[in-house]
């Protein structure tokens, strides 16, 4: 039995040599692999070979080698990707990413991964990157020479070069990130063919995937049922029978049945069917049926070791080993002579010292003709001389001892985790700004961060999900989730708790303290980390600078002060020092009516942030320079939200000291003797919010269409003079293939419709505009038979448009009949917004064609892929796309009054103490944080969808001031040190996970929007 043909019959991998572990199960042998490769995610993985019918069959892992493997001298057994996830944001290590890429790569090269030419050249060209480097134009074409990707490469190479070219800058890991990215959206990706014929005798191909079987004709998919359709799955002789469950809406026998080539193959894809089935539905291993006493009717077979849950359970509680994995360009010594002698072929396999063989992926492709079975990267073992090295254990990490949630009969849910957490470096951080060169990877996410870019200096901590240091923690082991990087507090908290004041006003008073903390940092990007960087390029214009920074330094300088002063205060409220005068220091309304005097002094430079924040889009406009710095800035983590954003915060905050005051106000009697200096300063701020309210509302409706325009390909001239953004989100929109997800974007004149494009920088392509001049619209679910739908009537061709659920269809339709009604009062109908948009009056069936969400979206145009961040995974665009939702301008104007920071307990579903997190409210989104003193978060939670409730009884939580967050398998506990801050964070959260009511609320903005 060989790994590969190199490995002979003296050779042993790790302590055990060949012919022990051919009296061992399969398991044994696929543990020994992984171990040697440092592998945790092994599970994904599985060994396969040529039985005696030369039939490629995977290595069962309950039966004796001995028993499966006739003739081990002449066997080459193959390491290689069985389970494709549906998302590969769910593979946590760096090094399983990496043996995934080259899964992709070996696919592309045999001709089993089809896609059309313009995907191909855009994934061979991130294997260039990763292979490589930068773009080099000449080495480009001498690498590719000497390197075939894919079949008839050479009439690719030109455009796998200009797309090479837009790369300059990404690493490895990023590189096997965007290939994984693109790859898993082809139809084609971790798919192997089965042939068989249907009872007509056609002759069809057969496959399984994560969702169910598939049906292709050539390499067309043609059918699938989905695993929630199938009922029982089994085989007689050489037919293949899928029982489905009752449904009268379908048109399909209760049993199908396919014909293959033999019982031998017909039982073999059966138990691939079993497999895969039972690690991406079932929570737990399925147990082993009990032995008939007399005889056993049919097949023994079960699936054997960890599910897909129970993988990621495993390495969200970090109970493995964390051993270093660097990510380098593999051929980059051997193309550019940068060494002497050609790399070593393992270079990019983590170093044991303790074992006794070297185990290694070949990087070479084999040519297009080998044989369809032999997929994936060899295994290469050659031994070494044996010396006074240990060798590793064969044991393989154990499973998680926690108990599975659910029977196993329940099917695991498929979510597109938008997840993302950072982690914060070891040594403490310089309070100097770093930037330009402070980076992380490219992600989709849920908790996720703007952060990705190039190389990164050795005091920066990468995004743990692509980082190429190992010594990073994955996703799920960050300080966030992982509960020995944060102290655990129970009963101690509440102790310390006891001993601060329980009047109301003291928690409000805590609240301007805890959010001027934020504002203050939110300040600082401004006025030190994005200074700084500016201070270091020459890219923006003199008259820019002196419009921005001399007009946010002095606002700095204010925060700064107060936040002192109330910090004072506080102090001497909680008896921490001074403690004979606490009597006369339990109030705040007399610091907080000095400080908003003095800030109506510095009114004048608020005024000019509105035209601080256009004078820097109009010089991003006309800068390549400039434009670059403020994206590479952007991908910084101390910038965790758009650079525009934090030009508003000093707006935003006005409106917080009103709403502070306002509670002030209401809680303290006429008597009391803060109440008359809490009154004279709501006056005072509420004249102040009054003069700058209509500013504040054009600088929201500026900054989010400049926001929206990088999130959108092929717009030209969407920031026009009277445009205002109305809702985003994502419906389904009925075509000749049926329903498929588009995301909207409604403005006061025109509706456009996207879809999520193929681009390297994941943003939304536009297949076409509607506008609102002269539309109709109207229910039609009894029309059309889809539930929550509706039908646009324009000037051109109608569209039926399909939402998730009734409140959000109701949302939809009162701001599309609102923005029509806005559009018939303008001047007449809106300009064209897209050069190259397909026009929406053509035939149905031209339509339907461009309506297709295409790969060759993927070229869109070239201008706009240089000019874009390198990726865009994270923004609310693609929050709204993944949890199927929708936004408006007015939830984001009630989320602007809605943002809170301070400390809260966190704890997980099953996990047994509390950690202390410091937490930040803003845009529909959590940001968690070590400690008050960070400069950027751990880690972010986008809240829409989710449910906010208070935990029941059965949920033994058993402490006071608890809300629990929770959407579909995720479930959040938090814990508020008092009722004040409990109802506080219940209050804002609500605001995020339930959308308002437009006719709520439209009254009090509708004069400041001018549609």
């Amino acid at each position: 039995m060989k790994l590969s043909n190199s490995l002979s019959s003296r050779n042993s991998l790790g302590n055990v040599s060949l012919c022990q572990l051919q009296r061992a199960p399969g398991k044994v042998l696929l543990d020994a692999v992984c171990n040697h490769l440092n592998l945790v995610e092994g599970d994904y993985f599985g060994l396969e070979f040529p039985d005696h019918k030369k039939i490629t069959v995977w290595l069962d892992l309950l039966k004796p080698i001995v028993k499966q493997i006739r003739r081990p001298k002449h066997v080459v057994v193959k390491f290689v990707v069985k389970f494709f996830p549906p998302d590969h944001t769910q593979l946590q290590e760096e090094l399983t990413r990496y043996l995934f890429a080259l899964q992709v790569k070996q696919d592309l090269a045999q001709g089993r991964l089809t896609c059309n030419d313009t995907s191909a050249a855009l994934l061979i060209s991130h294997i260039v990157q990763s292979e490589i480097g930068d773009f080099d134009e000449a080495l480009d074409r001498e690498h590719l020479a000497k390197n075939k990707y894919i079949p008839q490469q050479d009439a690719l190479e030109d455009k796998i070069v200009e797309f090479h070219h837009n790369h300059i800058g990404q690493t490895p890991a990023e590189s096997d990130f965007q290939l994984l990215e693109i790859a898993r959206r082809l139809e084609m990706y971790g798919i192997r063919l089965h042939p068989a014929k249907d009872r007509e005798g056609t002759k069809i191909n057969l496959a399984v995937a994560n969702t169910g079987i598939l049906v292709f004709q050539g390499f067309t998919k043609i059918n699938a049922f989905n695993w929630a359709k199938v009922r029982k799955l089994s085989f007689k002789r050489k037919r293949f029978l899928i029982k489905l469950r009752p449904d009268a809406n379908s048109s399909y026998q209760d049993t199908l049945e396919f014909l293959m080539a033999s019982r031998d193959f017909c039982k073999s894809f059966w138990k691939i069917c079993v497999e895969h089935h039972a690690f991406f539905r079932l929570f737990e291993e399925p147990k082993p049926k009990p032995k008939p006493v007399l005889f056993s009717r049919g097949s023994s077979f079960r699936f054997s070791g960890r599910t897909q849950k129970q993988v990621l359970d495993y390495v969200k509680e970090g109970g493995h080993k964390k051993v270093q994995f660097e990510r380098k360009h593999s051929k980059i010594h051997s193309i550019r002579g940068l060494a002497m002698q050609p790399t070593e072929p393992n270079s990019e396999v983590p170093k044991q010292s303790q074992q006794n063989a070297s185990l290694t992926f070949r990087e070479g492709a084999e040519s297009p003709g080998s044989q369809s079975g032999q997929q994936g990267k060899e295994l290469k073992v050659s031994a070494e001389e044996p010396g006074s090295h240990q060798s590793p254990s064969l044991k393989k990490s154990p499973p998680s001892n926690k108990k599975a949630d659910g029977a196993i009969e329940v099917p695991m849910e498929e979510e597109e985790e938008i997840v993302k957490d950072r982690i914060q470096q070891s040594k403490p951080q310089s309070q100097q700004p770093s930037t330009g060169s402070l980076t992380g990877s490219p992600h989709l996410s849920e908790l996720s961060i703007n952060s990705q870019g190039g190389t990164a200096p050795v005091n920066v901590t990468l995004s743990p999900n692509l980082s190429p240091d190992a010594k990073q923690a994955s996703p799920l082991v960050s300080p966030l989730l992982n509960d020995q990087t944060c102290p655990r507090t129970d009963d101690e908290e509440e102790v310390r708790r006891k001993r601060f004041p329980t009047d109301k006003a003291y928690f409000i008073a805590k609240e301007v303290s805890t959010t001027e903390r934020t504002c203050l940092k939110d300040l600082e990007v401004i006025t030190s980390w994005f200074q700084s960087t500016v201070s270091k390029e020459d890219s923006m214009p003199e008259t820019l600078k002196s419009l921005i920074f001399p007009n946010f330094e002095p606002l700095h300088k204010f925060h700064t002060s107060f936040l002192k002063e109330i910090e004072q205060r506080l102090a001497l409220w909680e008896g921490r020092s001074n403690a004979h005068l606490r009597g006369d220091y339990q109030r705040i309304g007399d610091v907080m009516l000095r400080n908003i005097q003095s800030l109506k002094q510095l009114t004048v430079h608020l005024w000019k942030h509105n035209e601080a924040l256009e004078g820097l889009e109009n010089g991003i406009k006309s800068s390549w320079r400039l434009e670059n710095l403020c994206r590479d800035f952007e991908l910084q983590k101390v910038c965790y939200l758009p650079l525009n954003t934090f030009l508003l915060r000093p707006l935003h905050r006005l409106v917080h000291y009103k709403q502070i005051l306002e509670r002030l106000c209401k809680h303290h009697p006429p008597s009391h003797a803060d109440f008359r200096d809490c009154r004279a300063a709501l006056a005072e701020i509420t004249e102040m919010v009054a003069q700058l309210h209509g500013t504040m509302i054009k600088m929201e409706n500026f900054q989010k269409l400049h926001e929206l325009k990088k999130d959108l390909i092929g717009i030209d001239n969407l920031v026009i003079p009277g445009r205002e953004f109305i809702r985003l989100g994502s419906l389904s929109k009925l075509s000749g293939k049926g329903l498929q997800q588009r995301m909207f974007f409604l403005f006061n004149d025109v509706l456009l419709y996207t879809s999520r494009g193929l681009t390297a920088s994941n943003q939304f392509k536009v297949h076409g505009q509607l506008p609102l001049y002269g539309m109709t619209i109207e229910e039609s679910e009894d029309e059309w038979g889809v539930p929550y739908c509706l039908t646009l009537r324009g000037q051109r061709q109608p569209i039926v448009v399909a939402a998730s659920s009734q409140s959000e269809m109701e949302k939809w339709a009162e701001d599309i009949q609102m923005a029509i009604d806005l559009a018939e009062k303008n001047s007449g109908p809106a300009p064209e917004l897209l050069a190259s948009s397909p026009p929406d009056n053509k035939s149905p069936d031209e339509a339907t064609a461009a309506d297709q969400e295409s790969e060759d979206d993927l070229s869109a145009s070239r201008t706009s892929l240089e000019r874009q961040p390198p990726h865009r995974g994270n923004t609310m665009v693609h929050v709204c796309w993944h949890r199927n939702t929708s936004v408006s301008m007015v939830d984001f104007s009630i989320a602007v009054e809605n943002q809170l920071s301070g400390n809260l307990l966190r704890k997980f579903k099953n996990s047994n103490g509390w950690q202390k997190l410091w937490v930040v409210f803003t845009n529909f989104c959590l940001f968690f944080y070590k400690s008050h003193q960070d400069n950027h978060p751990l880690a972010s939670l986008p809240l829409l969808g989710y449910s906010l409730t208070i935990p029941s009884e059965s949920e033994n939580i058993h402490k006071d001031y608890v809300f629990k967050l929770h959407f579909k398998s995720h479930v959040y506990y938090f814990r508020a040190e008092s009722e004040y801050t409990f109802e506080r964070w219940m209050e804002v959260i609500r605001s995020a996970t339930s959308s308002a009511s437009r006719t709520h609320h439209i009254l009090s903005h509708k004069e400041s929007h001018v549609y």
